[in-house]
């Protein structure tokens, strides 16, 4: 694979990927819109395990007490911080599973990955990201994170296996309609990205491995550092921002790119 498209494919999944702009929107656009070819599924799982690393990295404090407390949680022992996160991060997981065996079930999952689908994706969840930052209270923080949160996060994240929705945007548009504050919307969000990641990422293995070879396993290396260093970098800047800038230069430029797709598609 040429390197200019392995770094270009690494950089847009990282930068996309925790901004709510849609990493798997920007991912089909790339070869629709320049004739490049598909990067491929071992490229795919290299750049999610990059972005996943990147968000373990950045949220370490949170990740290492869910990781330990894993077990705990596995067995109902809902008593500690970290066991309490790892339990709310797999209940939120379900329902992006369930939807995603849906889709690929009915075979809805090729059919919506269009310019028209993800223009029209791009606009509308632009506009309802821009209404619940707006409408939203900051009455709560990520630590009254509930059950019931979870679950109705977890559904928020579902509508996200639609191409052009994102994944962060539409769970930080659940948190914000709930009365989280930005920076503990965007949290939350990204805390979520881990076990959908590793979904996702197992899934895609199996069909990865089959083109497993020496040249595959170089590209899917430089393509998981890049990924790796975009990702976090975006990521700090997000929520570094967040401390004073609100979700709007993200609306604009999902408005913005949406009215473009829906012009190309339709003309």
């Amino acid at each position: 694979m040429p390197l200019f498209h392995l770094l270009l494919v690494a950089i847009i999944q990282g930068v996309t990927e925790f901004l709510p702009v849609s990493s798997s929107g920007h991912l089909i656009l790339l070869p629709n819109l320049t004739g490049l070819d598909d990067q491929g599924q071992a490229i795919d799982v290299a750049v999610h395990v990059g972005t996943l690393f990147a968000v373990i990295l950045y949220f370490w404090s949170d990740v290492r007490g869910a990781i330990a407390s894993l077990p705990r949680a596995l067995t109902g022992k809902i008593d500690t911080e970290g066991s309490k996160l790892a339990f709310l991060l797999l209940v939120s997981s379900i329902p992006v599973v369930a939807f995603g065996v849906l889709l690929t079930l009915t075979g809805l999952d090729d059919e919506m990955r269009s310019i028209t689908v993800i223009g029209w994706t791009m606009l509308v969840f632009g506009i309802v990201l821009y209404w619940s930052d707006q409408a939203g209270e900051t009455t709560r923080d990520a630590k009254d994170w509930s059950l019931r949160d979870a679950m109705v996060m977890g559904v928020w994240q579902a509508i996200a296996l639609i191409p052009g929705t994102s994944r962060s945007g539409i769970t930080i548009t659940g948190a914000r309609f709930m009365g989280y504050g930005r920076s503990d919307a965007a949290r939350l969000s990204m805390l979520m990205s881990i076990p959908v990641i590793i979904e996702s990422g197992t899934l895609l293995a199996g069909e990865a491995a089959l083109e497993a070879n020496a040249a595959v396993l170089r590209d899917g290396a430089i393509a998981a550092a890049f990924a790796f260093i975009s990702a976090l970098l975006a990521l700090t800047l997000m929520m570094r921002l967040l401390r004073s800038v609100s979700f709007t230069p993200y609306v604009i430029y999902r408005i913005g790119l949406g009215v473009v797709l829906l012009g190309i598609a339709y003309s």
